[in-house]
Protein backbone atom coordinates (compact mmCIF):
# COMPACT_ATOMS: atom_id res chain seq x y z
CA UNK A 1 0.00 0.00 0.00
CA UNK A 2 1.50 3.36 -1.11
CA UNK A 3 -1.20 6.08 -1.06
CA UNK A 4 -4.37 6.04 0.58
CA UNK A 5 -7.30 8.21 0.70
CA UNK A 6 -8.62 9.48 4.12
CA UNK A 7 -12.52 9.44 3.87
CA UNK A 8 -12.73 11.57 6.84
CA UNK A 9 -12.41 15.22 8.07
CA UNK A 10 -10.89 17.39 11.07
CA UNK A 11 -8.88 15.24 14.25
CA UNK A 12 -9.41 11.59 13.17
CA UNK A 13 -8.17 12.46 9.43
CA UNK A 14 -5.18 13.55 10.84
CA UNK A 15 -4.65 11.01 13.21
CA UNK A 16 -5.13 8.75 10.48
CA UNK A 17 -2.57 10.36 8.52
CA UNK A 18 -0.01 10.32 11.19
CA UNK A 19 0.50 6.56 11.21
CA UNK A 20 0.09 6.13 7.64
CA UNK A 21 3.18 8.21 7.19
CA UNK A 22 4.84 6.33 10.03
CA UNK A 23 4.04 3.24 7.71
CA UNK A 24 5.87 5.17 4.59
CA UNK A 25 2.47 5.83 2.92
CA UNK A 26 1.18 9.29 0.89
CA UNK A 27 -2.09 10.65 2.23
CA UNK A 28 -4.61 12.29 -0.18
CA UNK A 29 -7.44 14.24 1.65
CA UNK A 30 -10.87 15.23 0.34
CA UNK A 31 -12.99 18.23 1.10
CA UNK A 32 -15.92 20.37 0.02
CA UNK A 33 -15.10 23.60 -0.68
CA UNK A 34 -16.53 25.40 2.46
CA UNK A 35 -13.30 22.58 4.31
CA UNK A 36 -10.61 23.72 2.15
CA UNK A 37 -8.81 25.72 5.24
CA UNK A 38 -8.91 22.61 7.79
CA UNK A 39 -6.22 21.25 8.95
CA UNK A 40 -6.61 18.14 7.35
CA UNK A 41 -6.09 19.36 3.96
CA UNK A 42 -3.50 22.16 4.85
CA UNK A 43 -1.05 18.93 6.59
CA UNK A 44 -1.97 16.30 4.00
CA UNK A 45 0.90 15.32 0.89
CA UNK A 46 -2.54 15.51 -1.69
CA UNK A 47 -6.16 17.12 -1.41
CA UNK A 48 -8.83 16.50 -3.66
CA UNK A 49 -12.28 18.88 -4.02
CA UNK A 50 -15.13 17.51 -3.94
CA UNK A 51 -18.18 18.80 -5.37
CA UNK A 52 -20.79 20.43 -2.53
CA UNK A 53 -20.53 21.70 0.68
CA UNK A 54 -20.70 20.33 4.65
CA UNK A 55 -21.05 17.07 5.81
CA UNK A 56 -23.37 15.58 2.52
CA UNK A 57 -20.54 16.40 0.27
CA UNK A 58 -18.41 13.68 2.33
CA UNK A 59 -21.46 11.54 2.00
CA UNK A 60 -21.47 11.43 -1.92
CA UNK A 61 -20.01 7.36 -2.32
CA UNK A 62 -19.15 8.31 -6.42
CA UNK A 63 -17.62 11.22 -5.55
CA UNK A 64 -15.37 9.91 -3.11
CA UNK A 65 -14.49 6.91 -4.78
CA UNK A 66 -13.82 8.80 -7.79
CA UNK A 67 -11.74 10.99 -5.91
CA UNK A 68 -9.62 7.50 -4.93
CA UNK A 69 -9.73 6.57 -8.85
CA UNK A 70 -8.59 10.11 -9.92
CA UNK A 71 -5.60 10.51 -7.01
CA UNK A 72 -4.78 6.83 -7.52
CA UNK A 73 -5.30 5.68 -4.16
CA UNK A 74 -4.68 2.08 -3.43
CA UNK A 75 -7.31 1.91 -0.61
CA UNK A 76 -9.64 4.31 1.97
CA UNK A 77 -9.53 4.81 5.60
CA UNK A 78 -13.25 5.94 6.30
CA UNK A 79 -12.32 6.82 10.13
CA UNK A 80 -15.65 7.03 12.06
CA UNK A 81 -18.95 8.24 11.42
CA UNK A 82 -19.53 10.03 7.68
CA UNK A 83 -19.04 6.68 5.82
CA UNK A 84 -17.27 3.96 8.25
CA UNK A 85 -20.34 1.22 8.69
CA UNK A 86 -21.84 2.08 5.21
CA UNK A 87 -22.07 -1.31 2.90
CA UNK A 88 -23.15 0.32 -0.31
CA UNK A 89 -19.80 2.26 0.10
CA UNK A 90 -17.51 -0.96 0.71
CA UNK A 91 -19.54 -2.18 -2.04
CA UNK A 92 -18.28 0.89 -4.08
CA UNK A 93 -15.08 0.56 -3.52
CA UNK A 94 -14.62 -2.84 -4.31
CA UNK A 95 -15.97 -2.29 -7.67
CA UNK A 96 -13.60 -0.10 -8.12
CA UNK A 97 -10.65 -2.26 -6.57
CA UNK A 98 -9.73 -0.19 -3.94
CA UNK A 99 -8.91 -1.87 -0.47
CA UNK A 100 -11.29 -0.39 2.20
CA UNK A 101 -9.56 -0.41 5.84
CA UNK A 102 -12.02 -1.99 7.98
CA UNK A 103 -14.25 -5.15 8.39
CA UNK A 104 -15.88 -7.35 5.00
CA UNK A 105 -18.85 -6.23 3.26
CA UNK A 106 -20.70 -8.87 5.16
CA UNK A 107 -19.55 -7.80 8.66
CA UNK A 108 -20.41 -4.62 7.86
CA UNK A 109 -23.98 -5.65 6.85
CA UNK A 110 -24.02 -7.70 9.60
CA UNK A 111 -22.55 -5.37 12.47
CA UNK A 112 -23.34 -1.99 10.96
CA UNK A 113 -27.34 -2.63 11.34
CA UNK A 114 -27.92 -2.69 14.59
CA UNK A 115 -30.70 -4.80 14.53
CA UNK A 116 -28.06 -7.96 12.57
CA UNK A 117 -25.76 -7.38 15.76
CA UNK A 118 -28.60 -7.85 18.04
CA UNK A 119 -30.18 -11.14 16.03
CA UNK A 120 -26.11 -12.74 16.00
CA UNK A 121 -26.46 -11.79 20.04
CA UNK A 122 -29.35 -13.63 20.19
CA UNK A 123 -27.64 -16.94 18.26
CA UNK A 124 -24.89 -16.44 20.79
CA UNK A 125 -26.91 -16.29 23.97
CA UNK A 126 -25.44 -13.02 24.86
CA UNK A 127 -28.24 -11.44 26.92
CA UNK A 128 -29.96 -8.29 25.56
CA UNK A 129 -31.83 -5.07 26.61
CA UNK A 130 -35.82 -5.83 25.43
CA UNK A 131 -36.41 -4.01 21.96
CA UNK A 132 -37.44 -4.90 18.31
CA UNK A 133 -35.34 -6.91 15.84
CA UNK A 134 -35.97 -5.26 12.71
CA UNK A 135 -36.33 -1.77 10.94
CA UNK A 136 -39.38 -0.18 13.20
CA UNK A 137 -42.60 0.70 11.77
CA UNK A 138 -44.13 3.93 14.35
CA UNK A 139 -47.03 1.40 14.83
CA UNK A 140 -44.53 -1.02 16.02
CA UNK A 141 -42.86 1.23 18.38
CA UNK A 142 -46.31 2.52 19.43
CA UNK A 143 -46.91 -1.30 20.47
CA UNK A 144 -43.49 -2.40 22.52
CA UNK A 145 -43.96 1.07 24.08
CA UNK A 146 -47.21 -0.16 25.20
CA UNK A 147 -45.79 -4.46 26.59
CA UNK A 148 -43.30 -1.66 28.38
CA UNK A 149 -46.52 -1.07 30.87
CA UNK A 150 -45.21 2.46 32.32
CA UNK A 151 -41.89 -0.07 34.14
CA UNK A 152 -39.42 1.35 31.14
CA UNK A 153 -39.48 4.37 29.11
CA UNK A 154 -38.77 3.77 25.27
CA UNK A 155 -35.40 4.82 23.18
CA UNK A 156 -35.71 4.90 20.04
CA UNK A 157 -32.84 4.06 17.92
CA UNK A 158 -31.01 4.49 14.23
CA UNK A 159 -30.93 1.37 12.81
CA UNK A 160 -27.23 2.37 11.25
CA UNK A 161 -24.44 5.09 12.21
CA UNK A 162 -23.75 5.90 16.11
CA UNK A 163 -22.62 9.08 17.62
CA UNK A 164 -25.76 9.55 19.50
CA UNK A 165 -27.43 10.67 16.19
CA UNK A 166 -30.84 9.31 15.27
CA UNK A 167 -32.03 8.34 18.89
CA UNK A 168 -34.16 10.22 21.69
CA UNK A 169 -35.86 8.92 24.87
CA UNK A 170 -39.59 9.05 25.20
CA UNK A 171 -41.52 9.16 28.38
CA UNK A 172 -44.93 9.70 27.32
CA UNK A 173 -46.95 7.89 24.51
CA UNK A 174 -48.10 11.10 23.33
CA UNK A 175 -44.44 12.37 22.41
CA UNK A 176 -43.68 8.87 20.30
CA UNK A 177 -45.01 10.06 16.98
CA UNK A 178 -42.82 13.36 16.75
CA UNK A 179 -39.56 12.02 18.40
CA UNK A 180 -39.65 9.12 16.21
CA UNK A 181 -40.22 11.29 12.99
CA UNK A 182 -37.31 13.65 14.61
CA UNK A 183 -35.10 10.32 14.94
CA UNK A 184 -35.54 9.12 11.35
CA UNK A 185 -35.11 12.85 9.87
CA UNK A 186 -31.82 13.20 11.87
CA UNK A 187 -30.72 9.34 11.04
CA UNK A 188 -32.04 10.20 7.24
CA UNK A 189 -29.36 13.36 7.52
CA UNK A 190 -26.27 11.82 9.54
CA UNK A 191 -26.23 7.91 7.57
CA UNK A 192 -28.30 8.59 4.44
CA UNK A 193 -30.81 5.72 6.10
CA UNK A 194 -33.71 6.66 8.26
CA UNK A 195 -34.84 3.18 10.07
CA UNK A 196 -34.69 2.81 13.25
CA UNK A 197 -35.76 0.52 15.97
CA UNK A 198 -36.90 0.87 19.79
CA UNK A 199 -35.41 -0.57 23.16
CA UNK A 200 -36.52 -0.45 26.90
CA UNK A 201 -34.28 2.25 28.37
CA UNK A 202 -32.44 0.42 31.32
CA UNK A 203 -32.18 3.04 34.25
CA UNK A 204 -29.29 2.86 36.65
CA UNK A 205 -26.41 1.48 34.43
CA UNK A 206 -22.89 1.97 33.27
CA UNK A 207 -22.12 1.88 29.86
CA UNK A 208 -19.13 -0.47 28.81
CA UNK A 209 -17.31 -1.67 25.78
CA UNK A 210 -15.16 -3.68 24.40
CA UNK A 211 -12.34 -3.97 22.15
CA UNK A 212 -11.81 -6.70 19.90
CA UNK A 213 -9.65 -7.06 16.94
CA UNK A 214 -9.62 -9.86 14.11
CA UNK A 215 -7.29 -10.91 11.28
CA UNK A 216 -10.25 -12.79 9.34
CA UNK A 217 -8.47 -15.95 9.01
CA UNK A 218 -9.60 -17.71 12.02
CA UNK A 219 -8.37 -14.95 15.42
CA UNK A 220 -10.08 -12.87 17.18
CA UNK A 221 -8.62 -11.35 20.32
CA UNK A 222 -9.76 -8.37 22.75
CA UNK A 223 -8.09 -5.15 23.80
CA UNK A 224 -9.75 -5.00 27.60
CA UNK A 225 -12.73 -2.39 28.01
CA UNK A 226 -14.03 1.33 27.94
CA UNK A 227 -16.01 2.88 30.03
CA UNK A 228 -18.02 5.66 28.32
CA UNK A 229 -21.15 6.37 31.14
CA UNK A 230 -20.46 10.37 30.90
CA UNK A 231 -22.77 11.41 28.08
CA UNK A 232 -25.07 14.19 27.40
CA UNK A 233 -27.47 14.70 24.67
CA UNK A 234 -26.63 10.63 23.63
CA UNK A 235 -23.20 11.83 23.20
CA UNK A 236 -19.84 10.51 25.11
CA UNK A 237 -18.12 12.88 26.68
CA UNK A 238 -15.75 11.46 28.64
CA UNK A 239 -14.30 8.10 28.42
CA UNK A 240 -11.89 5.97 30.82
CA UNK A 241 -10.00 2.47 30.14
CA UNK A 242 -9.86 0.20 32.14
CA UNK A 243 -13.30 0.64 33.48
CA UNK A 244 -13.01 1.49 37.48
CA UNK A 245 -14.84 -0.48 40.09
CA UNK A 246 -16.07 -2.71 37.06
CA UNK A 247 -17.13 -6.21 38.73
CA UNK A 248 -14.47 -8.92 37.70
CA UNK A 249 -16.80 -11.36 37.03
CA UNK A 250 -18.74 -9.27 34.87
CA UNK A 251 -15.75 -7.82 32.47
CA UNK A 252 -14.74 -11.51 31.66
CA UNK A 253 -19.05 -12.63 31.02
CA UNK A 254 -18.71 -9.35 28.88
CA UNK A 255 -15.14 -9.71 26.83
CA UNK A 256 -16.43 -13.71 26.36
CA UNK A 257 -19.43 -12.62 24.91
CA UNK A 258 -17.88 -9.93 22.83
CA UNK A 259 -15.16 -12.56 21.20
CA UNK A 260 -17.98 -15.24 20.85
CA UNK A 261 -20.17 -12.79 18.58
CA UNK A 262 -16.77 -11.80 16.81
CA UNK A 263 -15.38 -15.50 16.33
CA UNK A 264 -19.00 -16.70 15.18
CA UNK A 265 -18.20 -13.88 12.12
CA UNK A 266 -14.75 -14.69 11.58
CA UNK A 267 -14.00 -10.86 12.50
CA UNK A 268 -11.54 -8.69 10.40
CA UNK A 269 -10.02 -5.22 11.71
CA UNK A 270 -11.39 -3.54 14.72
CA UNK A 271 -14.63 -3.53 16.71
CA UNK A 272 -16.34 -2.44 19.25
CA UNK A 273 -19.21 -4.76 21.20
CA UNK A 274 -21.34 -2.12 23.70
CA UNK A 275 -22.92 -3.75 26.39
CA UNK A 276 -24.79 -1.90 29.79
CA UNK A 277 -24.12 -3.24 33.20
CA UNK A 278 -26.73 -2.20 35.70
CA UNK A 279 -25.86 -0.79 38.67
CA UNK A 280 -27.89 -2.25 41.39
CA UNK A 281 -26.78 -5.77 40.28
CA UNK A 282 -23.15 -5.67 39.15
CA UNK A 283 -23.51 -8.81 37.72
CA UNK A 284 -26.37 -8.33 35.24
CA UNK A 285 -25.55 -6.99 31.73
CA UNK A 286 -26.92 -6.26 28.32
CA UNK A 287 -25.61 -6.49 24.99
CA UNK A 288 -26.97 -3.27 22.76
CA UNK A 289 -24.88 -2.69 19.91
CA UNK A 290 -21.76 -3.61 17.91
CA UNK A 291 -19.06 -0.86 16.10
CA UNK A 292 -17.49 -2.27 12.69
CA UNK A 293 -15.20 0.85 12.45
CA UNK A 294 -12.23 2.82 14.87
CA UNK A 295 -14.38 4.11 17.55
CA UNK A 296 -13.90 8.24 18.45
CA UNK A 297 -12.42 6.81 22.10
CA UNK A 298 -9.96 4.26 20.25
CA UNK A 299 -6.98 6.76 21.78
CA UNK A 300 -7.52 5.28 25.85
CA UNK A 301 -7.22 1.92 24.49
CA UNK A 302 -4.00 3.09 22.98
CA UNK A 303 -2.57 4.33 25.98
CA UNK A 304 -2.85 1.65 28.30
CA UNK A 305 -2.16 -1.07 26.00
CA UNK A 306 0.17 0.81 24.12
CA UNK A 307 -0.79 -0.33 20.85
CA UNK A 308 -1.08 2.00 17.70
CA UNK A 309 -4.83 0.72 16.54
CA UNK A 310 -4.74 2.75 13.17
CA UNK A 311 -1.48 0.35 12.32
CA UNK A 312 -2.88 -2.62 13.11
CA UNK A 313 -6.17 -1.86 10.88
CA UNK A 314 -3.81 -1.42 7.98
CA UNK A 315 -1.65 -3.98 8.67
CA UNK A 316 -4.44 -6.56 8.64
CA UNK A 317 -6.18 -4.94 5.54
CA UNK A 318 -2.43 -5.83 4.08
CA UNK A 319 -3.29 -9.48 5.06
CA UNK A 320 -1.66 -9.44 8.40
CA UNK A 321 -2.20 -12.36 10.86
CA UNK A 322 -2.72 -11.26 14.71
CA UNK A 323 0.25 -13.73 15.21
CA UNK A 324 2.18 -12.00 12.71
CA UNK A 325 1.56 -9.25 14.56
CA UNK A 326 2.75 -9.99 18.03
CA UNK A 327 -0.93 -10.30 19.33
CA UNK A 328 -1.33 -14.22 20.32
CA UNK A 329 -3.48 -12.75 23.41
CA UNK A 330 -4.62 -10.04 24.95
CA UNK A 331 -2.06 -7.58 25.87
CA UNK A 332 -1.27 -6.49 29.89
CA UNK A 333 -2.61 -3.19 30.60
CA UNK A 334 -1.03 -0.42 32.73
CA UNK A 335 -2.90 2.23 34.67
CA UNK A 336 -5.60 4.22 33.88
CA UNK A 337 -6.53 6.22 30.44
CA UNK A 338 -9.04 8.81 30.59
CA UNK A 339 -10.52 10.94 27.28
CA UNK A 340 -12.47 14.22 27.55
CA UNK A 341 -14.06 15.51 24.49
CA UNK A 342 -13.82 19.25 23.76
CA UNK A 343 -16.69 20.70 21.44
CA UNK A 344 -17.65 23.65 20.23
CA UNK A 345 -20.70 24.03 22.11
CA UNK A 346 -22.82 26.46 24.16
CA UNK A 347 -25.56 26.36 27.16
CA UNK A 348 -28.64 27.21 25.19
CA UNK A 349 -32.22 27.89 26.58
CA UNK A 350 -33.62 24.46 29.02
CA UNK A 351 -30.28 23.46 29.62
CA UNK A 352 -29.56 22.25 26.27
CA UNK A 353 -26.20 22.50 24.10
CA UNK A 354 -25.84 23.78 20.89
CA UNK A 355 -23.10 24.00 18.59
CA UNK A 356 -21.23 27.06 18.94
CA UNK A 357 -18.13 28.48 16.31
CA UNK A 358 -16.42 31.13 15.27
CA UNK A 359 -12.37 32.26 14.64
CA UNK A 360 -9.67 30.86 16.95
CA UNK A 361 -7.95 33.50 18.69
CA UNK A 362 -6.16 31.10 20.68
CA UNK A 363 -5.24 27.53 20.65
CA UNK A 364 -2.89 26.29 22.90
CA UNK A 365 -3.10 22.54 23.85
CA UNK A 366 -1.49 20.79 26.85
CA UNK A 367 1.66 18.90 26.70
CA UNK A 368 3.79 16.68 28.94
CA UNK A 369 4.47 13.14 29.80
CA UNK A 370 1.38 10.87 28.93
CA UNK A 371 -0.64 14.01 27.78
CA UNK A 372 -2.03 13.83 24.31
CA UNK A 373 -4.25 16.01 22.43
CA UNK A 374 -5.80 14.47 18.99
CA UNK A 375 -7.40 17.97 17.29
CA UNK A 376 -7.49 20.24 14.67
CA UNK A 377 -7.76 23.94 15.81
CA UNK A 378 -5.40 26.36 15.02
CA UNK A 379 -5.30 30.05 15.61
CA UNK A 380 -7.21 32.24 12.59
CA UNK A 381 -9.19 28.89 11.71
CA UNK A 382 -13.02 29.31 11.12
CA UNK A 383 -14.93 26.74 12.09
CA UNK A 384 -18.11 26.10 10.22
CA UNK A 385 -21.62 24.62 12.12
CA UNK A 386 -22.18 22.58 9.15
CA UNK A 387 -19.97 19.44 10.74
CA UNK A 388 -19.97 17.49 13.98
CA UNK A 389 -18.96 20.08 16.92
CA UNK A 390 -15.41 18.29 18.33
CA UNK A 391 -12.69 20.33 18.55
CA UNK A 392 -10.35 18.47 19.67
CA UNK A 393 -10.30 14.93 22.52
CA UNK A 394 -7.92 15.20 25.56
CA UNK A 395 -5.67 12.15 26.41
CA UNK A 396 -4.44 11.69 29.39
CA UNK A 397 -2.49 8.20 30.93
CA UNK A 398 -1.09 7.52 34.31
CA UNK A 399 0.57 4.53 34.60
CA UNK A 400 -0.39 4.04 38.11
CA UNK A 401 -3.01 1.63 39.85
CA UNK A 402 -4.45 4.67 41.37
CA UNK A 403 -7.50 5.59 39.55
CA UNK A 404 -7.44 8.89 41.00
CA UNK A 405 -3.77 9.87 40.10
CA UNK A 406 -5.30 9.71 36.48
CA UNK A 407 -8.45 11.91 37.45
CA UNK A 408 -6.16 14.98 38.59
CA UNK A 409 -3.70 14.68 36.01
CA UNK A 410 -6.93 14.75 33.80
CA UNK A 411 -8.34 17.78 35.76
CA UNK A 412 -4.60 19.55 35.19
CA UNK A 413 -4.48 19.12 31.61
CA UNK A 414 -7.74 20.25 31.07
CA UNK A 415 -6.97 23.37 33.19
CA UNK A 416 -4.18 24.02 30.79
CA UNK A 417 -5.63 23.74 27.35
CA UNK A 418 -6.51 27.23 26.09
CA UNK A 419 -9.00 27.97 23.97
CA UNK A 420 -10.21 31.33 22.74
CA UNK A 421 -12.71 32.70 19.99
CA UNK A 422 -15.89 30.87 20.77
CA UNK A 423 -17.51 28.49 23.54
CA UNK A 424 -16.81 25.14 23.85
CA UNK A 425 -17.66 22.62 26.41
CA UNK A 426 -13.50 22.74 28.23
CA UNK A 427 -14.82 24.53 31.56
CA UNK A 428 -15.43 21.32 33.14
CA UNK A 429 -13.42 19.36 35.97
CA UNK A 430 -13.39 16.39 37.35
CA UNK A 431 -12.13 14.94 40.60
CA UNK A 432 -11.78 11.77 42.24
CA UNK A 433 -15.00 9.83 43.11
CA UNK A 434 -16.21 9.87 46.78
CA UNK A 435 -19.40 7.52 46.74
CA UNK A 436 -19.43 4.25 46.85
CA UNK A 437 -22.56 3.86 44.75
CA UNK A 438 -21.48 2.06 41.88
CA UNK A 439 -22.48 4.35 39.11
CA UNK A 440 -20.96 7.73 40.68
CA UNK A 441 -18.47 10.00 39.09
CA UNK A 442 -17.95 12.92 41.16
CA UNK A 443 -17.62 15.97 38.80
CA UNK A 444 -16.76 19.90 39.01
CA UNK A 445 -18.08 21.87 36.68
CA UNK A 446 -18.18 25.89 35.76
CA UNK A 447 -15.37 28.91 36.62
CA UNK A 448 -16.82 28.95 40.66
CA UNK A 449 -16.17 25.12 40.86
CA UNK A 450 -19.67 24.23 41.69
CA UNK A 451 -19.92 20.53 41.89
CA UNK A 452 -22.84 17.29 42.03
CA UNK A 453 -22.18 13.66 42.19
CA UNK A 454 -23.42 12.01 38.74
CA UNK A 455 -24.88 9.20 40.54
CA UNK A 456 -27.59 6.94 37.99
CA UNK A 457 -25.71 7.36 34.80
CA UNK A 458 -28.34 5.97 32.78
CA UNK A 459 -26.08 5.26 28.91
CA UNK A 460 -28.02 8.16 27.75
CA UNK A 461 -28.34 10.27 30.62
CA UNK A 462 -27.71 14.30 29.65
CA UNK A 463 -24.87 14.89 32.16
CA UNK A 464 -24.27 18.49 31.09
CA UNK A 465 -27.76 19.26 30.72
CA UNK A 466 -28.16 17.87 34.63
CA UNK A 467 -25.29 20.25 35.30
CA UNK A 468 -26.77 22.87 33.66
CA UNK A 469 -30.67 22.54 36.14
CA UNK A 470 -29.01 21.64 39.10
CA UNK A 471 -25.97 24.10 39.76
CA UNK A 472 -24.34 23.80 43.26
CA UNK A 473 -26.80 21.30 43.99
CA UNK A 474 -26.19 17.33 44.98
CA UNK A 475 -28.89 14.29 43.66
CA UNK A 476 -28.46 10.82 44.72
Amino acid sequence: MKRLLIANRGEIALRIASTARDMGIDCIAIHPEDDSLSLHVLQADESFQLSGTGAQAYLDIDAVVAAAVQTHADAIHPGYGFLSESVSFAEACQAANIVLIGPTIEQLAQFGNKTGARTLAAHCKVPLVPGTNGETTLEDARAFMTSLDGKFDLLIKAVHGGGGRGMRSVDDPKKLEKNYQRCQSEAKMAFGNDAVYVEALIPRVKHIEIQVIGDGQGRVIHLWERECSVQRQNQKIIEIAPSPGLAEGTRQDMIQAALKMAGEANYRGLGTFEFLVSCDDPSQYYFIEANARLQVEHTVTEAITRLDLVQLQIAIAQGSTLNALGLSQAPDVQGYAIQCRINMETLATKAFFKPSGGQLQTYAPPSGPGIRVDGFGYAGYQTSTRYDSLLAKLIVHSRSSDYGLAIDKASRALKAFHIDGFETNQPFRIAPQTSNDPCALRCTVGPHNRWLDCVNFAWNFHLWRRMGLMKGSRTK
